[in-house]
């Protein structure tokens, strides 16, 4: 997972707006009519610079403008000394704009990562000073600080928004500088305070800490014959480690999946006791529910809705800035300006995929391979990958002696990029921006913000070395730092550094990740391996747009239930999990009323961030089909250095064509008919 705390810091910057331009952001005080003015008297002073311009300009300029800027003459006067009327002057302008920023996002970029070290890397005990700091969103004024010194309002007048549609129409013809200037133009749309910014920041991290702390101790667990199915130091992290550990055990450990389910049912509906969360003291027999301590019950009081309640904290912060932004709700933020992409088109998009009848295919090919019914956790089989055919203990075995610690990946780094095609220079000119740290949780990948500093792989790193799943989440994390270096130091223009949304990089996190045995130097010998790789896929997606539509249903919800309580939202979740689960997969399992698809901890940590993954998994398939007849390396490099354009323009540079779900279903159709 790329990690979303940058957002943090330049949220109040970064949010597009797509309203009409005639329409003010609340706190305006500028009339319309000192609006045309101001507008006319640029005209007449600069009669050669396009009338649109100026207009865009003044009207973003005043629907910023709150009465501690001054007065509609105060307002008047800037815009007429401030105003960079020939393409010269605006071109310098824009160089020395876009170099000062580089030098403030990547600082506090730098300073939240060092903040954040102690609750992210697994460096000694949290202590409160450390949860404190956290917190602490270093940049939390900066939009303050430029709107009072009136840099802000130098960037909106000379460089004003462009709404998304207009992006799309306009975009395909502008050149690279017009695109940069246009990303100039998103840096200040919504104004929103720094104390609203400070409160997420302080949530947000209290969320992750909680969220990467919530490890169940599987040695510890009872199943209903009274058996220890896990290895006494076994400690899976909820959802990350569960979800692989369950995979981890097909074909034939239905005892072990059937019981780490159970565990989930319990974390979803609250019924865990508090006691065995992070914590190898108490033994947990999940079926009954019951704690028992040195052979004897003890009470087993409940969780209490605690996950529920961070999502509600996070809800109200990000709500308490709706009315500042022109996208006046966090879902339209988040689609709109962040992905760039309508919420209801991905809704619709996902919709089609999951009312497929390919799934239903496949699901009985699943059925047929297991020898049973498919249950609720199936949603994770993981018989199609290689891997599967391979004794796990056999490829942790590999990567322990590979990895020991953080130092020896980060070593071996170069390496791993010359075996997927990278030259030895330029595999050591990326790694060299590359550092590897040793999580506290499942790990994330955290860029640079600014040439001259390093993106970090955060992975899981055991004491006795890296096992096999760390070392898979880990191969995905090195996708994100790849894509964070190249689309920062190959991109022409630092405003365009980044790709179009996290869906993106996630699609190279997930090329990356495939090729992990690959990596390993364990070949693929199945003659049907690219059926199943395009099945395994489609399973994913499967998995993956269904879990992403109860994560925008539940954000719709609260929108609609603004003073829901932690209980009231944990039965809507609970309740909008089985309807999608009746709607999409019923009809394929066999089996109804299932909450299984609210146990990502995405959903609780970082808002609205799965559809990125779902997104993530078609432009990877659209992505791998050219790299089918492509040189891997050179291809990576020349598309990730195509920087933020909108997404479509993007995978038409990238791989000439649209985002498109059909290519996906066309192959599944035909792989599966190649699979039987």
């Amino acid at each position: 997972m790329k990690t979303n705390l940058l957002y943090l810091i330049i949220i109040v910057f970064m949010t597009n707006c797509s309203l009409k331009q005639e329409k003010a952001v609340q706190g305006s005080v500028i009339s319309e009519t000192a609006l045309n003015e101001t507008i006319e008297a640029l005209k007449a002073l600069y009669p050669d610079c396009a009338p649109d311009m100026i207009s865009r300009g003044v009207r973003h300029a005043g629907s910023l403008w709150w009465a501690k800027d001054g007065g509609e003459n105060d307002f008047k006067t800037f815009c007429v000394n401030s105003f960079a009327g020939d393409n010269e002057l605006r071109d310098n302008l824009f160089e020395k704009l876009e170099t000062h920023f580089e030098t403030l996002f990547g600082h506090f970029n730098w300073m939240s990562l060092k903040l954040q070290r102690p609750v992210h890397l697994k460096f000694g005990e949290i202590l409160q000073v450390d949860e404190l700091f956290a917190g602490y969103n270093p940049g939390a004024h900066l939009s303050d600080d430029l709107y009072d010194n009136k840099i802000a309002f130098i960037v909106a007048l000379n460089f004003p928004f462009y709404s998304l549609q207009e992006k799309k129409e306009l975009g395909k013809n502008w050149s690279r500088r017009e695109w940069a200037y246009a990303r100039m133009g998103d840096v200040f749309t919504a104004r929103i305070p720094a104390e609203l910014m400070q409160n997420y920041s302080k949530i947000s991290a209290e969320t992750d800490i909680y969220v990467s702390q919530y490890n169940i101790h599987a040695g510890k667990l009872i199943d209903n014959e009274g058996v220890k199915l896990f290895p006494e130091d076994m400690i899976l992290l909820s959802h990350w480690n569960l979800r692989d550990e369950l995979k981890s055990n097909y074909p034939d450990g239905v005892n072990k999946q059937r019981l780490i389910y159970r565990v989930m049912r319990h974390i979803i509906e609250q019924t865990i006791p508090q006691r065995v969360i992070n914590n190898p003291d108490f033994e947990w027999l999940p079926y009954e529910n019951k704690v028992v301590q040195n052979g004897v019950a003890i009470e087993a009081v409940p969780e209490n809705d605690v996950r529920y309640q961070k999502l509600v904290d996070n809800f109200h912060a990000l709500r308490a800035m709706d009315v500042y932004s022109p996208l006046n709700t966090y879902i339209l933020r988040k689609f709109e300006s962040e992905m760039e992409i309508a919420q209801p088109e991905v809704e619709e998009l996902f919709i089609k995929f999951l009312s497929s009848d390919l799934l239903k295919q496949v699901g009985g090919l699943i059925s047929q391979r297991l020898g049973r019914n498919l249950e609720p956790f199936d949603i994770w089989y993981d018989g199609f990958k290689a891997r599967s055919a391979i004794n796990e203990d056999f490829l942790s075995e590999k990567t322990r002696k590979l990895y020991a610690d953080a130092a020896a990946m980060e070593k071996d780094l170069p390496n791993i990029l010359m075996q997927l095609g990278y030259a030895k220079e330029r595999a050591e000119e990326i790694s060299s921006k590359i550092v590897v740290d040793p999580a506290r949780g499942s790990g994330h990948a955290w860029g640079a913000a600014m040439r001259g500093m390093n993106s970090y792989l955060r992975t899981r790193i055991p004491d006795d070395g890296m096992d096999y799943k760390g070392y898979n989440i880990a191969m995905h994390e090195l996708g994100h730092n790849v894509e964070q270096t190249i689309s920062l130091y190959d991109v022409d223009y630092y405003m365009l550094n980044g790709v179009p949304n996290t869906a993106f990089t996630e699609a190279l996190a997930f090329i990356f990740q495939r090729r992990d045995l690959q990596l390993l130097g364990v070949n693929e010998t199945n003659p049907q391996a690219d059926a199943y790789k395009v099945l395994d896929l489609i399973w994913q997606t499967y998995e993956i747009m269904g879990v992403s539509l109860l994560d925008m249903r539940v954000w719709k919800w609260l929108y609609e239930n603004p003073n829901a309580n932690k209980t009231q939202l944990k039965e809507a979740v609970v309740g909008m999990a089985k309807k999608i689960w009746n709607d999409y997969y019923a009809p394929v399992y066999g089996v109804a009323d299932e909450p299984v698809l609210a146990v990502y901890s995405h959903m609780i940590a970082y808002p609205l961030y799965l559809s990125a993954y779902a997104f993530g998994n078609i432009i990877e398939f659209q992505i791998e089909q050219f790299l089918k007849t492509n040189d891997f390396a050179q291809t990576v490099d020349r598309i990730f250095s195509l920087g933020n354009l909108t997404p479509d323009l993007w995978m038409q540079k990238a791989v000439g064509a649209n985002i498109d779900i059909e290519p996906l279903l066309t192959a599944g159709f035909e792989a599966l008919e190649r699979a039987r």
